[in-house]
């Protein structure tokens, strides 16, 4: 849901961001993460992510919001940072982000669940 407590329409918020992006949503537990619209290469429409991040830096829970002239997340709090991706670049923060998973059911809406399996942007 929008910060409004609104249902995503998964269509209608993609159109909105035409060379893709990012927004803060309501997500698990009412917690903030990042939904994240991604533009192919070859600049076609964007899709979502099947991941969004929680939007809470990992060293004290501060808000990491995305800073689009910098292109990665940032804690104002104490300055951690992350990648595109949720990565940790830069610490204090002790890990990246956390995940959820992004789908998109029957009637069009994005929901967000528990993240299953292995951490994608962990090298194997």
């Amino acid at each position: 849901t929008t910060k409004s407590m609104v249902e995503i329409k998964a269509e209608k918020w993609l159109k909105a961001r035409p060379q893709g992006g990012r927004a803060l949503v309501v997500g698990l537990g009412g917690e903030p993460y990042w939904l994240v619209a991604l533009l192919p290469p070859g600049g076609d429409a964007p899709s979502l992510a099947p991941w969004a991040l929680k939007a809470e830096c990992t060293h004290l829970g501060c808000l990491a919001g995305w800073r689009p002239e910098m292109n990665k997340y940032v804690c104002a709090c104490h300055g951690s940072e992350y990648d595109k991706q949720g990565t940790v670049l830069r610490g204090p923060a002790p890990r990246s982000l956390g995940l959820a998973k992004v789908t998109v059911d029957a009637e069009g809406r994005v929901l967000l669940s528990e993240w299953e399996g292995d951490d994608f942007r962990v090298a194997a």
